[in-house]
């Protein structure tokens, strides 16, 4: 995956995969500290030791529609080239959280890609997941909750054309103003 919007989507999918009802994205970024954070937070399954240290090989999958799992050994690669690290916590019965860390100004740290879109198709895409999104640049922060979004449409589904307007406009400017205004979808 050439985007970190693609790992992320790709991490929320193992969740709910994983039985999760509610996901937690946390991403940090601090030019200063030059660092970038991606965490994700689940309440699913969870996974023991053994199950812990074999999902980075890219060899083992627990999905059945494929036989390799190349999302977490992808991610675990682009971290290491980058300065950071792949760190995966996991209990089971309680939940997964796997964090990624990258020198933020790395040559070869993977551009953010669309994240607009990512988080809309998360939200969209899982009307019954509990999704929190948490984001903070610089000490700027923005928080989306899928249940918020709910209750403010008191109702009315995300598929509705009106409403994925408005979602990716609400989206665009919470992005856009915490980048200080301007911000290009793709880094």
């Amino acid at each position: 995956m050439r985007e970190i919007s693609l790992h992320i989507l790709d991490l929320v999918q193992n969740s709910i995969e994983a039985g999760a009802t509610s996901v937690k994205l946390d991403i940090i970024e601090d030019m200063t500290k030059d660092i970038m954070v991606i965490r994700v937070s689940d309440n699913g399954r969870g996974m023991d030791e053994k199950m812990r240290q074999l999902v980075i090989d890219p060899f083992i999958t627990t999905r059945t529609t494929r036989r390799i799992g190349l999302g977490l050994p992808l991610m675990d690669m682009s971290t290491k080239r980058c300065g950071g690290y792949l760190n995966l916590t996991s209990t089971p019965g309680k939940g997964t959280v796997v964090e990624a860390k990258y020198q933020h100004s790395h040559l070869d740290r993977p551009p953010m890609g669309n994240l607009i879109e990512t988080i809309k198709t998360i939200l969209v895409a899982n009307p019954t997941l509990h999704f929190l999104y948490y984001h903070t640049v610089n000490g700027r922060s923005i928080s989306v909750s899928s249940q918020e979004l709910a209750n403010t449409l008191e109702g009315i589904p995300l598929t509705q054309p009106d409403v994925l307007v408005w979602l990716h406009g609400y989206l665009s400017d919470h992005i856009t103003n915490l980048y200080g205004g301007a911000k290009d979808e793709n880094n």
